[in-house]
């Protein structure tokens, strides 16, 4: 059964790993941008109560 020989498949897989870890992964980290963190102000907003038309 040639799905069980590890041999090629194995070394492929490694080889993707590497390149992706090692080539690919530190440029796409490069492009993306953090948000950085502000301070917001909290606002309270002023809430009024209901008034029901029928009491």
């Amino acid at each position: 059964m040639p799905q069980l020989n590890p041999n090629p498949w194995f070394f492929i897989m490694l080889m993707s790993w590497l390149t992706f870890s090692l080539l690919i992964q530190p440029k796409l980290l490069s492009l993306t941008s953090t948000n950085t963190p502000t301070n917001k102000t909290t606002t309270t907003t002023k809430t009024t109560s209901w008034t029901w038309p029928w009491i």
